[in-house]
């Protein structure tokens, strides 16, 4: 099978992309639009496998993350939500999709995807949220409840450096890996894939710092007033739902999705927290390819 990488101009940016398989096999492509905000495309590397299907798989690495132009000088005025939605759009053209194509969204991603869904975007023929909440006044307050179930020398901890501001130190980090090993991927050792995107974070953490905050429950960034419901309504393709039960994106986080989307279908992954494609890959991956064959034949 075909593997292309390149590079599409994003004004004076460059955002790196990777093409598995055929684009003009006659299936719409499928776009995997990675979390964070300020992940990589790393740890959602096995939506690769839906190319066995014949359709073509392009992952993306947003700008400011992974192999893409990265701008640590700036703040958040810059990186911004138009930002990244603008970013997908010049992908799509850029690649000469823009007839038809399919978008994945994981965590952030799928917020993003959704933004980019309700304006009716030309081309879209199926979306996928997976992992995502609808408003992070919802994921924080979720996540509150989740980090009040951890041991409690754990909470104390990290209630300690939060209030010193020391979120960088090693104690810190250790018990935020409590929580990551509940809700966030629950197989461990962490795979090799996941462990580069928490690597790349850490390298650079310039835009998961200025949109989220120091962790997936400290959120304090940017993003942290962001909601889309109300909004979702318009959207006109056909939407899948992914989560798992042990998801930091609880199903109050998701459930608006389910609301709002008129033609939504919902699976939760039972063995799963924050990542089904790896926690539970391949039926993952067979739910997947068995939604975009129905819906974007």
């Amino acid at each position: 099978m075909s593997t292309t990488e390149g590079y599409a101009p994003y004004g004076e940016y460059k955002t790196w992309y990777r093409i598995i398989g055929d684009l003009g096999s006659g299936k719409p492509p499928l776009i995997v639009a990675h979390g964070g905000p300020g992940c990589t495309h790393d740890y959602v590397d096995s939506f690769k496998d839906i190319a066995a299907t014949g359709r073509a798989v392009i992952h993306y690495d947003q700008v400011g993350n992974g192999k893409s132009t990265h701008l640590p000088e700036k703040g958040g005025d810059f990186w911004t939500v138009p930002f990244f939605r603008t970013e997908l759009h010049n992908l799509i053209d850029h690649l000469g999709i823009r007839d038809a194509y399919c978008l994945l969204g994981q965590s952030w991603g799928g917020m993003l995807a959704a933004e980019f869904a309700v304006e009716r975007p030309a081309g879209l023929k199926a979306l996928i949220i997976a992992n995502s909440p609808a408003a992070m006044k919802t994921w924080i307050s979720e996540a509150n409840r989740l980090r009040e179930a951890l041991p409690p020398e754990v909470q104390a901890t990290l209630l300690k450096h939060e209030q010193a501001e020391t979120t960088d130190s090693v104690e810190y980090m250790e018990a935020t890996d409590v929580f990551n090993q509940r809700h966030v991927c629950r197989v461990v050792p962490m795979p090799p894939e996941v462990k580069r995107t928490f690597d790349a974070i850490a390298a650079d953490p310039t835009v998961y710092h200025t949109m989220n905050g120091p962790n997936e429950f400290h959120v304090i960034g940017t993003m942290k007033d962001w909601s889309i419901v109300g909004r979702l309504s318009t959207i006109s393709a056909p939407t899948l739902l992914i989560s798992g039960r042990y998801d930091e994106a609880t199903e109050a986080c998701v459930q608006p999705y389910a609301n709002e989307i008129p033609d939504v279908r919902w699976r939760i992954f039972e063995q799963s927290s924050h990542m089904p494609h790896v926690e539970e890959r391949e039926a993952c991956m067979a739910e997947v390819a068995a939604f975009l064959d129905d819906k974007a034949a």
